[in-house]
């Protein structure tokens, strides 16, 4: 008996929607990695690309538990000597919600080419409308 593998001329990746209102940040983002990646398939196939694309709404409305809102930081550097820059959940919340959802699930997708890949199928939006209704996305399940 020989395993199938899935090839990249067999996948036919859907569309789905997920709102952030009231979910927490961690869980909602392992969903979405999960479905990203395409392990939510039975044909997952760890060198090919089988995900499908994910359109998060409502990211400024997700919610964190404990203190994390003021507690969790985000670092990222210039390049410039003592160029180390932070800036706490609450802070990111303000200035750019989305960057919240993308970056925790970032950090969960493979770091490869592939894993590049499968992140530009994520899209997340401010608010409840998007710029995608023609692909006609289901609700995430």
């Amino acid at each position: 008996m020989s395993t199938t593998f899935t090839k990249d001329s067999d996948v036919t990746p859907a569309w789905y929607q997920v709102s952030a209102e009231n979910q927490v940040l961690g869980r909602l983002a392992v969903r979405i990695a999960t479905v990203l990646m395409g392990k939510n398939k039975p044909s997952y196939t760890p060198h090919v690309d089988d995900g499908d694309y994910v359109i998060v709404t409502d990211a400024e409305k997700i919610m964190v538990t404990g203190n994390k809102e003021v507690d969790k930081l985000y670092r990222r550097h210039t390049g410039f000597v003592g160029g180390l820059k932070e800036i706490n959940l609450a802070g990111l919340r303000a200035r750019k919600p989305e960057m919240i959802i993308q970056q925790a699930v970032r950090r969960m997708l493979p770091k490869t080419r592939l894993g590049r890949q499968m992140y530009a199928k994520l899209k997340v939006c401010c608010g409840s409308d998007h710029p995608h209704q023609a692909q006609k996305p289901q609700p995430l399940p």
